[in-house]
């Protein structure tokens, strides 16, 4: 198949290699019934190539229906996708059908497929894996004949490590991939859409078309349109309209790029990276934590040494422990004042000290420590680990981890 009439009849726009691969991709996926994820960020196209897969299919005499899933309440979702019995909950009036089963013996879209709920995930993986559904409220079973393709913008192996995304879902869509280039990775194509909107818009409003001169082609290229392809068409779109020169050059064009700073600097950001960041800012705190307990302990053992011997001296170390640890107005004690010996117990008042009977050395393992907060927040939850790796901050796989490392009941 010729990419250039695809492109002609898709209108598509454009001609850096990135984009070509994922056209032909497309199209040799197209006669197979095999699942496609297509990635890319936003406003770069995505819902093109749906299109182009499910028209160059057996199917392409069959439904094709597009569903935007981060548009759907999460509590109608299930409802939307699957339909509902009469009376299967508030409003249910009738029997409705789902899309899955509107769409049968076509192709089903679904955008934003990172922003679908945990439970629908699990009636989603059954449908691709048995080509079988319950309606909301029914024991019926429901066979289906759909293809699907879902599209996302979420960087879907992270939402796993994160637990908002099911492994073995996304490895039961991702069976064919496609990666959509953003803007920024196809410079020589920016003109060329520029182009098209520009010439789009001028026979929508009736006014000539809009011209840059060098120096804008050249400030339009090294912009790196975080909004993609929407980004640019909205611009073209108020160019046109107000500005009643029809050439547009580097000065005036600025006008309508919004300064992005530093945000448009090249980032590197790896998932190992961070993991390693928190560790360190993790160990960072607990140090802190057991600085702060190493400070009381050696106040509680001082205390409790001047409780046993009430008429001994101190010696200097002990008495410039006294002045860092009891420099305070609520110990009734002043640095400021001299320390002396003999010193009486009389200098600090009872009811701070009236724990200090008996000292119990604590562990400082930071393991010990792991195990308390996973014990303790397991306990909070009820040995919910959902809800218990949400408020230790993990995630449920490394909370699992955790807790088979250290065999931990609960």
């Amino acid at each position: 198949m010729d990419i250039q009439t695809i492109k002609q009849r898709f209108e598509i726009i454009g001609n850096s290699p990135g984009l070509n691969r994922a056209i032909e991709v497309a199209v040799q996926v197209a006669p197979t019934d095999l699942s496609v994820l297509i990635t890319g960020e936003s406003g770069v196209g995505k819902e093109i190539f749906p299109q182009i897969i499910h028209q160059y299919s057996s199917r392409k005499h069959g439904k094709y229906i597009a569903v935007n899933c981060g548009a759907i309440p999460e509590g109608t979702i299930d409802s939307e996708l699957f339909g509902h019995e009469k009376g299967a909950f508030t409003g249910a009036l009738a029997d409705r059908k789902g899309y899955f089963q509107e769409a049968d013996g076509g192709t089903i879209f679904l955008d934003e497929i990172g922003e679908l709920p945990l439970s629908t995930q699990v009636r989603l993986l059954r449908v691709l894996e048995t080509g079988e559904f319950i309606k909301v409220g029914s024991s019926q079973v429901i066979k289906t004949n759909v293809r699907v393709i879902a599209a996302t913008n979420v960087n879907i192996p992270q939402a796993i490590e994160e637990g908002k995304f099911r492994e073995d879902l996304y490895y039961r869509l991702n069976t064919v991939p496609i990666a959509i280039l953003p803007l920024r990775e196809r410079p020589d194509d920016v003109n060329l859409l520029f182009r098209k909107f520009a010439r789009d818009f001028a026979e929508k409003y009736r006014m000539p078309p809009v011209r840059l001169t060098e120096d804008a082609r050249s400030a339009l290229m090294n912009f790196r349109w975080p909004g993609n392809i929407r980004q640019l068409k909205n611009v073209t779109e108020q160019i046109s309209i107000i500005e009643q020169e029809r050439e547009i050059n580097a000065e005036v064009l600025q006008e309508y790029l919004p300064f992005t700073g530093s945000k448009n600097l090249p980032a590197i950001f790896s998932r190992a990276e961070d993991s390693r960041s928190f560790a360190n800012e993790r160990e960072i705190l607990y140090k802190v934590l057991f600085d702060m307990k190493k400070d009381m302990t050696d106040l509680k053992k001082l205390v409790l040494d001047l409780m046993q011997n009430r008429e001994g001296t101190l010696s200097g170390d002990q008495a410039q422990i006294i002045r860092n640890l009891y420099d305070s107005e609520d110990i009734g004690f002043s640095a400021k004042e001299p320390v002396t010996s003999p010193i009486h117990i009389s200098h600090v008042e009872k009811e701070h000290i009236q724990d200090t009977e008996e000292f119990v050395e604590e562990s400082l393992s930071l393991a010990d420590k792991e195990i308390e907060l996973i014990q303790k927040a397991l306990e909070k939850h009820r040995g919910k680990r959902k809800y218990a790796a949400q408020e230790l901050g993990i995630s449920e796989r490394t909370l699992y981890r955790k807790i088979k490392e250290y065999d931990i009941k609960g």
